[in-house]
């Protein structure tokens, strides 16, 4: 009886403990990057213009491929130049639309606490998109399935210093292509409160996404705030498809957000030039949101960049290089001088595991997305192996990155508790300041103490059983999985939401399959 009792009081106190944990990551994912730092400009207002003049060059001369009948006539019926497949800009034209894009915007969270504003002053961090494997330590590399997308929205929605849920944050692959983006939807909005990324695999999808958050938001409510926020990938060099097309129809239409991204790799999609490449990015990105206004005058729209290199001794990709990031500062720079929002950067890495390597090629892409003062950072955990697997160490090694770079954001605090003058009363020349009142006001948060960092002594190290980084991790992801719990969902919401995807998994499947 004493033993289960013992056994119970354990409990309770795991649950209390578990309990205080979640209060305080719900309390922390209300506190998105406010950025206080100085913004690093790589160019002066001359480089600027520059940039800008060799951008509306490639758009008046070259013109842009719009892989869509319907695109094309909107966009010739408000001005511009078509020619077959080709579409042609002049600056007045191009700058007037993009023009009427907001500045910045409030995207919807199912949680209003959670909602996230994107552009201004602020950083939004989201997770890893895209991969179709999943590496971990036990499993090593694999082809993603539907419970491996599901695990990364909780560990994203665990994280304090993950702001967004994500999108595609891995591909499902047990799951029909035709389906699964309304089983990524509905995980998004059952395993988490954080704001979520509508599907861009078709015009249809695009569709569905609408029709789920207006169940989940209203019709007439994501028309004031976008629920979705959608990746438009260009189709580099020069090109939009016919599937991105399609979508951008749609989101402007329902006017949900979306991020317009030229997907460079310099050398291979764009010049071995950084200037080249850079003018062809902001050429290619500012046409398509031209076209977003065009369709919607005042669509939230984010100007995107993924821009890295190939080694061209062998064709792959690489990431974490210099010119990569100089880059990223200029397209930053860039997307200010339009006054739009920016998204960039993430932790980008060749390698394959959470190794060195990941770690340093990771950070050289962090410094700068900060610095440049990103305000929409897709990959910022998880990314490994040129963005083909999610991590589940590596996910959460970044996000112990993303929360030393929240502090850094913050700049410097200069108030009179800052500067500790009764400290200094206290403590005599020679003394130590760890007993002061100041210390001990703010021992527990003074300074960021990295969970997956070892700070012990070499000795006491080795008494743990000498872990390292990726056998801790490990650890993490299992204790955070251990101890989820699913944020509380309005059931009529579930209710509707259930009916409408078993309404619309009926429909696909009796659909023309290149419908």
């Amino acid at each position: 009886m004493l033993k289960r009792n013992s056994m119970t009081e354990t409990t309770d106190r795991r649950r209390e403990r578990r309990a205080r944990q979640a209060s305080a990551a719900s309390a922390a994912r209300m506190q998105p990057i406010t950025y206080n730092l100085p913004v690093y400009e790589l160019l002066n207002p001359e480089g600027v213009q520059r940039v800008h003049e060799m951008s509306m060059r490639i758009l008046r001369e070259l013109g842009i491929d719009f892989y869509d009948d319907e695109a094309r006539e909107i966009l010739r019926a408000h001005g511009a130049d078509v020619r077959g497949d080709t579409v042609f800009f002049d600056e007045e034209l191009l700058l007037k639309y993009v023009g009427m894009a907001p500045s910045q915007f409030t995207q919807l969270a199912r949680n209003p606490q959670n909602n996230v504003t994107i552009g201004g002053n602020n950083m939004v961090f989201a997770p890893v998109y895209g991969c179709p494997f999943v590496e971990d330590l036990d499993g090593g590399r694999r082809e993603a399935t539907l419970k491996d997308f599901q695990n990364f929205v909780k560990l994203a929605y665990m994280s304090p210093y993950i702001h967004h849920s994500g999108g595609t944050v891995v591909e499902p692959t047990d799951e029909p292509v035709s389906t699964r983006h309304l089983d990524m939807l509905l995980s998004h909005i059952t395993y988490s409160d954080k704001a979520f990324m509508g599907s861009v695999t078709s015009g249809k999808n695009a569709a569905d996404s609408v029709a789920i958050a207006e169940i989940v938001f209203g019709a007439d409510t994501i028309r004031q705030n976008p629920a979705l926020l959608s990746l438009i990938n260009v189709s580099s060099p020069r090109r939009f498809d016919d599937r991105m097309l399609s979508c951008i129809k749609v989101y402007a239409r329902a006017r949900q957000a979306m991020i317009i991204t030229p997907f460079i790799l310099a050398g291979a999609m764009g010049p071995t030039s950084v200037a080249g490449t850079v003018a062809q990015l902001n050429a290619e990105a500012l046409a398509g949101i031209a076209l977003c206004q065009m369709i919607n005058p005042g669509t939230p729209v984010i100007y995107g960049s993924f821009l890295s290199t190939i080694d061209l001794q062998s064709g792959a990709p690489t990431f974490g290089t210099p010119e990569s990031q100089t880059a990223l500062y200029i397209s930053a720079q860039m997307a200010r001088h339009y006054g739009l929002p920016f998204r960039g950067g993430g932790t980008f890495s060749s390698s394959k595991v959470p190794d060195a390597q990941a770690g340093y090629e990771s950070i050289m892409v962090m410094i700068p997305t900060v610095m440049a003062r990103t305000n929409f950072v897709l990959h910022s955990a998880g990314w490994l192996e040129n963005g083909l697997v999610s991590g589940y160490e590596k996910f959460v090694l970044d996000c112990e990155i993303l929360g030393m770079l929240h502090i850094w954001a913050k700049g410097v605090d200069l108030s009179d508790e800052a500067f500790a003058m009764d400290a200094f009363a206290e403590v005599p020349p020679g003394g130590h300041f760890l007993g002061t009142a100041h210390t001990l006001r703010h021992f527990r948060d003074a300074f960021y103490r990295a969970e997956l960092f070892d700070y012990n002594s070499a000795e006491q190290w080795e008494l743990n059983g000498a872990p390292d980084t990726y056998a801790r991790a490990n650890a993490k992801v299992k204790q955070l999985l251990a101890s989820y719990e699913a944020p509380a969902i309005d059931s009529s919401t579930a209710e509707a939401l259930r009916r409408f995807i078993e309404k619309r998994k009926a429909e696909i499947a009796i659909e023309p399959r290149d419908a």
